[in-house]
């Protein structure tokens, strides 16, 4: 039997409070969602201004992440690439850049999935949370 790390309720705070001072720090006004590695919601923060469908989207992009264990614009390239197909695959509806897995030694424990800027500022408020706790 093989033991697996998980997020703990303050990991999952100093995620969130990384995440949330990155957003702060650009003037971004986003949603920030936090899931664990079977894609439920531990922490939905939605900043001041942020737009309100961005508290759906970010928890499915975080969704997403964990689920495939990969990031979301993973998911993202491959539709614009032509394979459209995808978007029938079940469970997946956060396929856009900004879900960013939590990957310790090899294995995928959560995810965290921002959602309110471009995508791309999306992820490196999301990357920014994770490194908070040395991942």
């Amino acid at each position: 039997m093989k033991n697996k790390a998980v997020l703990e309720s303050a990991d999952v705070k100093l995620i969130a409070a990384a995440a949330e001072a990155e957003a702060l720090k650009n003037h971004w006004a986003v949603t920030i969602a936090i899931v664990d590695d079977g894609g439920h919601l531990l922490w939905l923060q939605r900043l001041d201004g942020a737009a309100a469908i961005s508290s759906h989207i970010a928890p499915a992009k975080a969704h997403t992440a964990a689920m495939g264990r990969r990031e979301s614009k993973v998911y993202e390239d491959v539709i614009n690439q032509g394979r459209t197909s995808f978007l029938s695959a079940p469970l997946l509806s956060g396929m856009l850049e900004g879900g960013v897995p939590i990957l310790k030694d090899g294995q995928c424990i959560g995810a965290v999935g921002v959602s309110g800027v471009k995508s791309s500022e999306d992820a490196q408020i999301a990357r920014a949370g994770i490194a908070a706790i040395g991942l």
